[in-house]
């Protein structure tokens, strides 16, 4: 089965026209000679391997080959699920070899099963089919340790199979590529991390994080929320992007949320707090709107949440208060939401 290619290059060279192939003509029916209806019914017994004709019991050809699945086992003892019909094509392995050879370790102490185990992996598999199949090991582990779904682990795959194949990160570390791959594929999937989570997920330096993502995004000319096909260009990660998150682990209510976006979008439209990392404004908002709406978190909560120091999101808060009037809707004070009194004044500088 052929699969489409993903992650384009952004400027794919011309290629020569291809050569007109020449195939089977379709159009040819099998009718039967002696009922000569043009609408036959044709039966395929692959009991007797025999193509019969379903009106007159003509034998039209024989030593039919049957293609369906096996389900059958030779085995003593039947087991609950007999197909012996293989495991489905990966289209993630294509172009590899998808089947393994286990060599006992039981040869007496002869030490030849040693010997035929290191000839098989030689020949098996090449160095660079094992170094795809290490790094796909360890996107899946660390999108299991990260809570993220197989979508973006198999996003993640792609692009990295992809970033191989060009050679576009020779020389870079192994776990700075993934990490970039598994950042890339979050905005993807429209399920955005920062730099800091990646960071600290994997291990890798901001430095080099950021150098991989780069040359990744300039390469496939990737746009954050776009398509592995349709690379339309789209607004970067927002901290309104952030809130979903950060308001399901404070245990906050789904108005919370809202209204945190309404003022984020609020404040942007009067160039409040502009400057500032997603993570600070979307941490700041929260602040902001938990006490204007009496759902009071303190500013620890928000900052092992959020990942940023608790000055940085005082710095936000006071930003926000200085101009609440521009932010908070009448709507929200007269339906009772929202107070302006609730605002602690922090004065600290």
């Amino acid at each position: 089965m052929a699969y489409s290619q993903p992650f384009p290059l952004a400027a794919p060279q011309q290629k020569a026209p291809a050569q007109p192939s020449f195939g089977p003509d379709l159009a040819v029916r099998l009718i039967c000679p002696e009922c000569r209806d043009p609408n036959p019914n044709i039966v395929e017994e692959f009991g007797s391997g025999d193509l019969v004709c379903g009106n007159c019991g003509l034998v039209l050809g024989d030593r039919v080959v049957d293609t369906r699945s096996e389900w059958r086992t030779f085995a003593n003892d039947e087991g609950d699920d007999p197909s012996r019909v293989g495991a489905a094509s990966d289209p993630l392995m294509e172009g590899m070899e998808q089947l393994e050879t286990v060599i006992s370790f039981r040869d007496g102490g002869s030490g030849i099963a040693r010997e035929l185990q290191r000839a098989a992996s030689r020949s098996q598999n090449s160095r660079s089919e094992r170094n795809i199949l290490t790094a796909f090991r360890d996107i899946s582990s660390w999108c299991d340790q990260f809570s993220l779904p197989k979508t973006i682990s198999d996003i993640a795959k792609q692009l990295y199979k992809r970033s191989d194949e060009e050679k576009l990160l020779r020389g870079k570390p192994l776990e700075a590529v993934i990490a970039a791959c598994i950042f890339i594929a979050c905005r993807q999937a429209h399920v955005p991390r920062t730099f800091r989570e990646i960071c600290n997920l994997t291990n890798v330096s901001k430095k080099v994080l950021g150098q991989c993502y780069k040359a990744l995004e300039q390469a496939f000319n990737l746009a954050p929320g776009a398509s592995t096909t349709h690379t339309a260009a789209s607004p970067s990660t927002g901290p309104e992007n952030l809130l979903v998150r950060y308001c399901n682990h404070l245990d906050l209510p789904p108005n919370v949320q809202s209204i945190c976006g309404d003022i984020i979008i609020a404040a942007r439209k009067h160039g409040i707090a502009d400057g500032r990392s997603p993570v600070s404004i979307a941490g700041g908002a929260i602040y902001f709107t938990c006490h204007l709406l009496g759902k009071v978190k303190s500013v620890r909560e928000i900052s092992l949440v959020a990942g940023v120091s608790e000055g940085t999101i005082k710095l936000v808060y006071r930003l926000y208060y200085a101009d609440k009037e521009k932010l908070v809707k009448q709507e929200w004070i007269d339906d009772g939401k929202a107070k302006l009194e609730r605002l602690p004044f922090d004065s600290n500088r």
